[in-house]
Order: C-alpha cells, then structure tokens, then sequence
C-alpha cells in the first residue's frame, strides 16, 4: 500500500494568476513497498548495492551491445542535476547547462529564493538528480545501478523549484533552449496544474523542437488512481511520447494516469536512482517512467542516428511488451522493451501497428531497499507536496480496485476501456 502526494501548491495570491500555468512535478515521494525500510531518503545516501527492479528485466550487456547512446544529447528540464554524484558528474555538460528560474523568485513565504547555481547544477529538491541518472549515471563500483543510455550526454537546464516558480512560460523558454544546445531528446517529468491547457508558447515550442527531430519524452502524470481521465501538457501535444508508469507485473500503477494521448509505459514504481551529493534512492512515479523511455530514445538515436524523432518513438511503440494487439489507454503501445528496441531494428517505420502474439515479460526478484531518512527529513520532504490520494488504506484499496478492474478489462479483450 502506498500513500500519494504531490508538491504543495503556491500560495493563495500567485495560484489567483498562475493556476493554468503551475507546472507539478511527475513523481511520487512514496514508501518503498518493502518490509521495513524507512520513508524518504536523504541527501546524500547510501548507496544502493544491488540491480534494481526495473534493470533486472533487461539484459544490459546485450543491450549496450547494440548502444550506449555515446554522442547523443538529452536535455533533462527539471528542477536542476547535483554534478556532486560520482555517477553522474561525468554524464553532465556543466557549459550547456542553464538556471531559469526567475531572478525574483519567491518561495511560500515571499521570502526571495536563492537561484542556485546558473550552469543548473543545482537541485535541493532531488527530482531532476533522479531523473537524470535514470537516463544516463554512469556505471560505477559498489553499485548494480546505472542509466540506461550510460554513455549519453545531459543538458541540465533547471527550470522549476520545490515552490511552484517553474511555470508554462519558463518551460517554453527551457524548451528553446534545449533546441540551442543540439539536444537530441527532451526529458520533461511534470505537467500543467489542473489539465488545463496552456498558452500556445508551450505548444510552440514543442512542436518547433519536434521539426528540429528532437524526441520529446513527458510523463504521463499521476492522478489516475480514482480512474480520473484527463489531458495533461505537454504530455497531450502530438508528437510527444506520453508515458506511463508500470509496475513489476508490466500492469498499469495504479496511480498512473490513462489516457488516449498515452504512447507507452515503464517502469515507475520503487524506481532507484541518484539523489544530490552522492548514493541513491527509491521514488514513485511516471516521472521516472519518462527518462526510462528517454534512456531507450537515446540508445535508438545512438545507433540510428539518421532515424527521425518520428521514427525513434514509433519503434518504441512497436517493440513494447503487451497483452492485446493494439493501443491501450491505460499502458498505451504497452510496456517498453529496451533490448527489443535495439534489436528488431532493420528498418526504421514511420508508425507503430497492431500485432498479434506479443509476450508479457516475467516480474523480476524484488530487491530489498534500506533508503531512507529520519522522521524530521521526512516531514521538510514531503512539506513539497500536496497529497492527492487520502490515506494509505484508502489508496490501497482504490489501487487494488484498479488493477482487479484493468485485469478484467484485459481478460474480455475490450481494447483499453477503463
């Protein structure tokens, strides 16, 4: 069972003018569901030892076979990455990186903020660190953990904060920039407030960075659990991979938002990753869903690197893991296949099909997780969030009611109908 938040909300007078605007983080600070271990994780931590889930269901050596994504460019859009990880300092372009958080940035209180470092090297909130070694952390000893596309390069460009001052405007503006840099994919782990579409800046700018064939990889967002079905940007623009959040059974999380708009899912529960100052630890959400896909975009353009951003994503869609031939609302093209991806690869398509015979990936050993922090940290973390889901019974019992009704869904064959 797992309880979920989300980041606080602005305060009264800025929410009056920026509610269309605000842009939520993707992720969810949750308890590992491990026996046990502790709630939050600190900065720095310990570092995780073992191969997390979510690479257990990859076999990586034949993977980098085939690519490591050495040469390609990811612009992480977050909320800044800590170069201070071993894993992760030499995976950065610290004179790409840029800070556009406003100078005049407020926090609750009206207290002005620090901006941090301007190279985007900064990050107290640990979002975009996680986020970034997902990608692309380099393999390192006393540690099974490491990105997907370990040889990629990544664009830090922090643009939002703990205190809601990243806005749909400032995306746009973070967009652009990553268009500048020659990235080659965008990562962006957060969405619009209230699934309310916002000005055409943002959409804009996307769509120029699609003409540019730069994969645009946003998560999918996390208010699914009591079945909500909402747009949500930039998740929702064309072009744009939307992705999901799976679980260990390649079944929906059931905090996962569904969808039409919905191109694929991974994985995005007990997702291990980097955290500011070095170590490792657990987080939930389709925020790290999305720098999984964008690790696999990033393997693809390193071993294709004359395929298109179109092509790219729909090689993803068809390679995916599923259980019924089509698309579906709630995983979409189904749950992603790195080693698949890289390997039924003869020819670039431009669109994913429908196929019969597809095969469902067997649930990895879960590894014991012991990431956590004190009971103090905890409540400063969590202070960023806002909760979405009541209480841990409450969303045990919603999230169960989920699954037992996606089950059936699947089992009469309606094609994604939740």
């Amino acid at each position: 069972m797992k309880q979920t938040h989300r980041r606080r909300s602005l305060p009264a007078a800025a929410a009056t003018t920026l509610t269309a605007t605000v842009l939520c983080f993707a992720g969810l600070p949750t308890a590992p569901a491990v026996a046990d271990s502790p709630t939050q994780c600190s900065f720095p931590n310990k570092n995780y030892e073992g191969r997390p889930w979510a690479l257990q269901r990859v076999l990586l050596d034949e993977l980098w076979k085939q690519s490591t994504g050495k040469g390609v460019r990811v612009a992480v859009i977050d909320t800044g990455v800590d170069v201070k990880h071993p894993q992760l300092k030499p995976a950065v372009d610290v004179k790409a990186g840029k800070n556009l958080i406003p100078k005049d940035a407020k926090d609750d209180h009206d207290r002005k903020l620090e901006r941090g470092k301007e190279d985007g090297t900064t990050d107290t909130v640990g979002h975009g660190t996680k986020v970034a070694g997902i990608i692309a952390a380099r393999p390192m000893k006393g540690t099974g953990f490491a990105g997907l596309a370990p040889d990629a390069t990544i664009i830090p460009i922090q643009q939002n904060d703990a205190y809601g001052n990243g806005t749909a405007a400032t995306l746009a503006d973070a967009i652009e920039y990553a268009i500048d840099q020659k990235a080659d994919v965008i990562n962006i782990s957060q969405d619009t407030a209230n699934a309310i579409e916002p000005s055409p800046l943002l959409r804009q700018a996307v769509e120029k960075a699609l003409a540019q064939q730069i994969v645009v990889v946003a998560s999918a967002g996390n208010d699914g659990l009591d079945g909500n079905v909402k747009k949500t940007y930039p998740a929702s623009y064309e072009g744009v991979l939307a992705v999901a959040a799976s679980d260990r059974n390649n079944e929906r999380a059931a905090f996962s938002q569904s969808g039409d708009f919905v191109g694929v899912a991974a994985p995005g529960v007990d997702m291990i990753s980097t955290v500011p100052g070095g170590g490792h630890c657990a987080d939930n959400g389709t925020s790290f869903s999305a720098p999984y896909v964008a690790g696999i975009a990033a393997l693809i353009k390193g071993k294709h690197k004359n395929w298109t951003q179109k092509q790219i994503v729909a090689q993803i869609q068809q390679t995916a893991e599923r259980s019924i031939a089509g698309h579906d609302r709630l995983v979409g093209w189904g749950v992603v296949d790195p080693v698949r991806a890289l390997t039924e690869d003869d020819k670039p398509i431009e669109a994913p099909v429908a196929r019969e015979g597809v095969t469902r990936a067997e649930a990895p050993t879960p590894a014991e997780l012991h990431l956590g922090e004190t009971p103090e940290q905890r409540d400063a973390r969590l202070a960023t969030y806002v909760i979405v889901g009541g209480t841990v019974l409450v969303a045990g019992i919603a999230g169960g009611a989920v699954a037992v009704r996606d089950a059936r869904r699947r089992a009469r064959g309606a094609g994604g109908n939740a």
